[in-house]
Parts: structure tokens; sequence; C-alpha cells
């Protein structure tokens, strides 16, 4: 695939998952990749519950020209989720007809653990109301395959890259990698990141 030489419409993203996730080193290989591929890209990013298991989410812009890194309700072209509670959690900035890519996870939260409410059992059905296309992956089962079960964040991300129809280069997101992979682990999160890319929902 070539890079784009029109201009291209903004890209509403979120990301959203748990802490201890890497939502954002996803979010900041998004980013990379696509200034490295000469777009206009804002982002902001939630810290607020940031600590391992609270909720997370990142807002990703990209286009010709950006002007606000926020996502507004019901305008977001892709939601990308971690976990799938998240998925449903966030579903409201989704626009009709939008990309929910979730990985196929369940992290119960705290009231679920105590017992004061049940895990829903009917999030797919839920997140697909509306038109939106629901792609369901297997992100640990697919970072297990690339050697290292802590890459199912780059194997999303991948999943994500090949539906965004932005004309970015393999070699593009394999240097976004590089740049925001932990130390070491630059070759096993770019396999998982590949497996993602090729892999088809099997929703």
């Amino acid at each position: 695939m070539s890079e784009p030489s029109k201009p291209i419409g903004v890209r509403s993203v979120l990301i959203v998952g748990v802490g201890g996730q890497g939502i954002l080193l996803a979010s900041r290989l998004l980013a990379s990749a696509a200034i490295g591929a000469g777009f206009d890209v804002k982002i902001s990013e939630v810290h607020g519950m940031a600590q391992r298991g609270g909720s997370v989410v990142t807002h990703v812009r990209l286009g010709t020209k950006v002007h606000s890194p926020l996502v507004e309700m019901g305008t977001a072209d892709f939601v990308v989720a971690f976990e799938k509670l998240e998925a449903l959690r966030w579903l409201p900035y989704a626009r009709p007809g939008a990309t929910v890519i979730v990985n196929d996870l369940e992290i119960p939260p705290l009231p679920v653990i105590l017992g004061a409410e049940r895990y829903p059992t009917d999030i797919i059905r839920r997140l697909a109301a509306g038109g939106r296309r629901v792609v369901l992956v297997d992100a640990q089962g697919m970072a297990r395959s690339a050697g290292n079960a802590r890459c199912a964040n780059t194997a999303i991300m991948g999943m994500l890259a090949r539906r965004l129809d932005l004309g970015i280069t393999e070699e593009r997101w394999q240097v976004a990698v590089g740049d925001v992979a932990p130390p070491g682990t630059a070759e096993v999160n770019w396999k998982a990141f590949c497996l993602g890319y090729t892999c088809e929902s099997y929703k």
C-alpha cells in the first residue's frame, strides 16, 4: 500500500481498556505511524484512572488537518477496546456505522468481583446495534503465538491499521512499532502487529 497524495478527512479513534493493558503505548503507536506518514495528529490521554484495573481512554484524531484532539460523543469512526465491558462503557462515543474492534477478554470490575453486579452476557449484540461493525479478536492468543503475552495491544493495533484506510505503508508501521516498543521487544511486538493485521474477525 502507498501513502496518500490527496487530502484525507479526519479519522476519530477512541482506544479504551483498563490500566496495565498498554493503552497509552497503543495510542502512541498509532500517532507515530500517522505522523511519519505526514498526517496531522492530535492525541489526548486520560491518566486519571490509569492504575492497574482502572478505566483508561485515549482520543486520537488524524487527517490532513486536525483542529481538536477530543473525540466528541457519537462521532468516533473506531472504538478500539482492549476489554469487552470497556467497549460497552464507551460505546456512546461511536457514530452510527462505526467499527468497534473488541478484544475477546473479560476483566470483571470491582462491583462484579464483590457480587453487587453481574458481568453482561450480551455485550457483542449491544455493540452491533445501530449498524456498527464489530470486529472480535483473540489478542491474547495472537500475542502468545508471537512469543510474548504482553503484546496483545500491538496485535489489536494491527487489526486497526488494516481497517483505517489511510494508506500508511508497512514500513511506517514497523518503524512506529520500533519507536514505541519497550527496549528489546520491537521484534516480538512487530510479529504480534502483523498477526493482528492479517487476522480476520471470528465474530
